[in-house]
């Protein structure tokens, strides 16, 4: 489903929510209804509008969970595997039998999942909530804390994670028990999702399947890429400067996230102009009415919790009157989607590319 809502100026970063298109103008396909990724219409099946920058109100977009489309039935891993994880540290899984994946942003657990292994999960972090996983205990409380005691109960063979949760006091704790640990890079980038799933493969003993679903993953990715290129301006100044406000109302956190965070990669990825090469932030930076100010950003990419968490648009306006004066609080342009999809950079990678692309430059087409 989609829904464009409007208040009064505003500025706001968003996350992905509704999405049920209509075609408005698109190319069709089979059946008269245009292809779509996940319930957004491709790039390659819309048309740009005229001037991106002209378009006035919030996005805000929920991609639909499709089925999880494991590369082999039934594996039988190569067990013990012996890995140097991401922390140099080696680490010998005998059994995979009771898997627990733990990211802050769902993405190992899909990757379980897509890799054939799916039914050996015994547990699940708050954004591992795709459908077929949903049923799983949850091992996170107050968002995004790990609590040793319910992992421990669960009595997993085998933990894969990277440094994304927390406190890091429960990781030490599991592998002071015994359990293997194999720590993942956290970072997250189109560019890493084959070596992350290469990984999160060779861990649990099923390499051959790690290549062969991060070359599946890979080539979903250029296509998409390709059909993003259709609708993207050519020349980087006439892209839409963006930036992603990471904000969750309720603890006071408000942050702009920049180069090496993730979400530069993924605005440029999507056909944006990454405002933070400009203005010179890295990681995670308090988000402040100057730093606003000094980005003009055309279009503001947020998470949809974190929207609701500060009141909506006429809530972040009211927190940063500044946003106001930049062309995305005038216009109200924000893009809104999934909290466990926008950075996820996993599997679902060409989806969320397609649908910010699609929401930048052919927002009508939804």
């Amino acid at each position: 489903m989609f829904r464009q809502r409007s208040g009064s100026l505003r500025l706001a970063l968003a996350a992905i929510l509704a999405l049920t298109l209509t075609s408005c103008g698109a190319a069709t396909g089979l059946g008269g209804a245009p292809e779509t990724i996940s319930g957004i219409p491709l790039a390659s099946e819309v048309s740009a509008i005229g001037d991106p920058r002209s378009f006035a109100g919030e996005l805000a977009l929920e991609l639909v969970d499709d089925p999880v489309e494991p590369v082999a039935t039934d594996p039988v891993p190569q067990l013990p595997a012996v890995v140097t994880d991401n922390q140099g540290t080696v680490v010998e899984v005998a059994d995979v039998s009771r898997i627990l994946p733990l990211d802050i942003y769902g993405t190992l657990s899909r990757i379980i999942f897509e890799l054939g292994l799916g039914d050996n999960v015994i547990g699940r972090d708050i954004s591992s909530a795709f459908p077929e996983i949903a049923d799983r205990p949850l091992v996170t409380q107050d968002g995004h804390q790990l609590n040793a005691e319910a992992i421990l109960a669960l009595d997993p063979s085998v933990i894969i994670t990277d440094t994304s949760l927390g406190p890091w006091d429960v990781i030490l704790q599991l592998r002071d028990a015994g359990v293997p640990v194999v720590v993942i890079d956290s970072h997250r980038s189109p560019d890493n999702v084959e070596a992350l799933t290469q990984s999160v493969a060779d861990g649990l003993g099923v390499p051959e399947l790690g290549r062969e679903l991060g070359e599946r993953t890979r080539a979903k990715i250029a296509r998409t890429e390709e059909s993003i290129s259709s609708i993207v301006p050519e020349s980087e100044t006439t892209r839409l400067r963006t930036v992603f406000l990471y904000a969750r109302g309720s603890a006071g956190v408000y942050y702009m996230f920049g180069q090496d965070s993730g979400a530069d990669e993924l605005i440029t990825a999507a056909g944006g102009y990454d405002v933070s090469s400009e203005v010179g932030w890295k990681g995670a930076k308090p988000a402040n009415d100057e730093g606003l100010i000094a980005a003009q950003p055309d279009v503001i990419i947020m998470m949809n919790k974190g929207l609701e968490s500060v009141g909506g648009v006429d809530g972040l306006l009211e927190k940063f009157p500044a946003m106001a004066q930049t062309p995305a609080g005038a216009n109200q342009r924000i893009v809104a989607m999934n909290d466990d999809l926008v950075l996820s950079f996993g599997t679902r990678t060409p989806a969320v590319l397609n649908a910010l692309a699609v929401a930048l430059y052919a927002p009508d087409a939804l």
